[in-house]
């Protein structure tokens, strides 16, 4: 029960918002109603440690390790990204009489991005996913500026069109499944049990027709184009669902899928997924080192992120499967930081561009410390969260011989710290312009960043057992050998 209330409250919170009489106090509606979610989302968790599995309806709504780790995930990022968007949203050109359009599509968007990995139809999984991409178009399209406009129109091409192709990769999948003999209702869990029984050649045309569809939606080269155009243009509290939850979520069914192919003794991929993500952290390394936009560098990152995990989940070990489902949720808490940091500094200078900021730390030293901070953990500086997980992929690379692999990956890492770090450092230290001045940040803005470092510091020295027992259940389910 706890798993579809948690579900469904997002569902009613946009139906609340959007109820004229209610719309005044939509923001409130929003926090109280996700954080409501969020708080189920734990006690389902809980259930999942004890049982190992969590039903709300059978055949509907249940969720493993893998995929509570992913309704946590979603319900952490976006309930502090709902308490940032209070003051954020106040601050902007929007007008209060819009501002309730903003919550009820937003709450759309959760919602979507929650139900994804609590569905146990694949099929379903596949409307969930297109759910994702269209009430994401009309959130990054928001502030309706001509650069805003373009960036939907440019995110919604890209991204819909793969739409027809992982359907049909779906549909390749059924008909595998039925071939093989399976006569009980498809989900993860029937697909992973008759996989050896499935035909390998529409097991690999699946994988791939998915993997296309799906790639576009999580960001990876050479699918990435429209990621760094809608997160410099969306409103910052969207870029931080976009960048910590939104990529995930898409790449979390390629990985469901890929672990079917594992369990196949003669469907392999992992190889192909090993190229293809260090072709992503590459291409996102070298962009890194030219770009102008500190929202644009953190999308960028993202895109590097995204490949990093892949690249793990290809070596397909324990170890690999262990340190992939730590990068993904290292890197939702850490990205989402990253962009509650370049809000604020949006909100202090009223500029993106970052040769315009400079000595950032005397100009308004909250939004100059949170940059910071934000930009040594997502670039993975030790002792933070991203190295231990990034550190953990290379050795588990290597135990399962991939050497060239972590070879690249490892010089492709520490070009993207390089870039991030001296993109920041320009803008951080210094003295500021002459007559430069910074606004006040607003407070709901300062509570979402200290909240959201709070984990980004700790699991950095700490790791819960809870969590710790919580990512190796997620791990099973990625079919490592």
């Amino acid at each position: 029960m706890a798993l579809i209330i948690a579900i469904f409250l997002p569902l009613i919170a946009a139906l609340l918002c959007w109820l004229k009489p209610l719309r005044g106090i939509a923001w409130g509606i929003t926090v109280f109603c996700l954080s409501l979610s969020f708080a189920l989302a734990v006690v389902t968790c809980h259930q999942v440690l004890i049982k190992g599995r969590a039903i709300g309806l059978a055949g509907w709504f249940e969720v493993d390790g893998l995929g509570v780790l992913m309704v946590l995930l979603v319900g952490f990022v976006c309930t502090l990204a709902a308490v940032f968007a209070g003051g954020y949203m106040r601050h902007g050109s929007q007008g209060a009489r819009r501002l309730w359009w903003f919550y009820c599509n937003y709450n759309l968007l959760v919602f979507a991005l929650i139900v994804v990995p609590a569905f146990a139809d694949p099929n379903l999984v596949w409307v969930g996913v297109e759910l994702i991409t269209l009430f994401a178009v009309l959130l990054v399209a928001f502030e309706s500026t001509p650069s805003a406009l373009e960036a939907a129109w440019k995110f919604s091409i890209l991204t819909i069109m793969g739409a027809p192709i992982s359907l049909l990769g779906f549909f390749v999948l059924y008909w595998a499944y039925r071939g093989s003999g399976g006569g009980t209702a498809e989900t993860w869990q029937s697909l992973h049990a008759m996989a050896p029984a499935m035909s390998p050649k529409l097991l690999k045309l699946s994988f791939l027709l998915v993997f296309v569809g799906f790639g576009a939606k999580a960001g990876l080269v050479p699918m990435h184009t429209w990621l760094p155009d809608a997160h410099s243009q969306a409103p910052t509290p969207v870029c931080a669902v976009l960048s910590g939850v939104k990529t995930s979520v898409p790449l979390y069914v390629v990985l469901r899928l890929l672990s079917v192919i594992l369990a196949s003794p003669e469907a392999r991929m992992g190889r192909w997924m090993v190229i293809i993500g260090l072709f992503s952290v590459g291409i996102a390394a070298f962009l890194l080192l030219q770009v102008r936009d500190y929202k644009r560098m953190f999308a960028y990152s993202t895109v590097e992120h995204m490949g990093i995990i892949l690249t793990a989940a290809g070596f397909a070990t324990h170890g690999s499967d262990y340190a992939a489902v730590a990068q993904m949720l290292n890197h939702s808490i850490t990205k989402s930081l990253c962009f509650y940091a370049a809000g604020i500094v949006l909100l202090a200078l009223g500029t993106r561009q970052i040769r315009d900021v400079h000595g950032l730390f005397r100009l308004s030293p909250f939004a100059g410390a949170a940059l910071l901070l934000s930009a040594l953990a997502i670039a993975g500086a030790p002792p933070f969260p991203i190295f231990l997980s990034e550190f953990s992929i290379l050795l588990a690379g290597l135990r399962s011989g991939h050497n060239t692999a972590v070879a690249i990956l490892a010089i492709l890492i520490v070009v993207a710290f390089v870039a991030i770090l001296l993109q920041v450092n320009s803008m951080v230290f210094g003295k500021p312009e002459l007559h430069s001045t910074a606004e006040a940040i607003p407070l709901s803005c300062r509570v979402a960043v200290l909240v959201a470092a709070l984990p980004v510091v700790v699991l950095g020295v700490f790791v819960p057992a809870p969590i710790h027992s919580l990512l190796q259940l997620a791990a099973q389910q990625l079919g490592g050998h």
